[in-house]
């Protein structure tokens, strides 16, 4: 199997894991997690962050038709997902310390983006768990983007941090020689 068509097999595999993951979870309405986001990850800590976003991409509009239109204005957190990942894995090598790093990074700009787009498509609420939340903060006073944005932020911060280490540790577990990996530490080695 040549190297492209191993990065469009992974890539495509890397899609439905985020399908299925945020399709089960938003279903079950568990909080604090999403997970669709880490086949983004994954795509990006091994391929760079033109995959992830791709990925990314791809993602929000297959949920969007099977899970409903709301997941489509989303695709721009999931694309920065896979541009952050990406470049961080690219500059530094996808380790414990820029997994952990890179999840609390995105654990914070994830919702910003998330909140403007609630906000400005859907009046704050998504038809998710954290809606009862926003309600209960409109309620007591607080503007529509504080309402949106706290359960956001605690939700993305566990959910990106938990997502960006276990990829860590799946890939570090997968044997080298069957990914060649194209994206290199900084000094040319690659990042376990």
């Amino acid at each position: 199997m040549n190297q492209r068509t191993l990065i469009l097999t992974l890539s495509a595999l890397a899609v439905a894991i985020n399908v299925i993951a945020g399709t089960v979870i938003g279903n079950l309405k568990i909080p604090f997690l999403f997970l669709d986001v880490i086949g983004t990850i994954f795509i990006a800590a091994l391929y760079g962050p033109y995959w992830g976003a791709l990925v990314g991409l791809l993602t929000n509009l297959v949920l969007g038709v099977t899970s409903g239109y709301t997941s489509i204005p989303f695709a721009l957190v999931n694309i920065i997902v896979g541009l952050i990942i990406g470049f961080a894995a690219t500059r530094y090598g996808y380790t414990l310390k820029t997994a952990i790093v890179s999840g609390i990074l995105l654990g914070i700009i994830c919702p910003v983006i998330g909140t403007v787009i609630a906000v400005a498509v859907f009046g704050g609420l998504t038809g998710g768990a954290q809606d009862i939340f926003v309600l209960w903060l409109k309620n007591a006073g607080t503007s529509v983007f504080a309402a949106s944005f706290f359960p956001r932020l605690w939700d993305n911060l566990v959910d990106k941090i938990l997502s960006a280490v276990l990829i860590y540790y799946v890939l570090k577990g997968i044997p080298q020689s069957l990914l060649k990996r194209s994206t290199r530490k900084k000094g040319g080695s690659y990042a376990t």
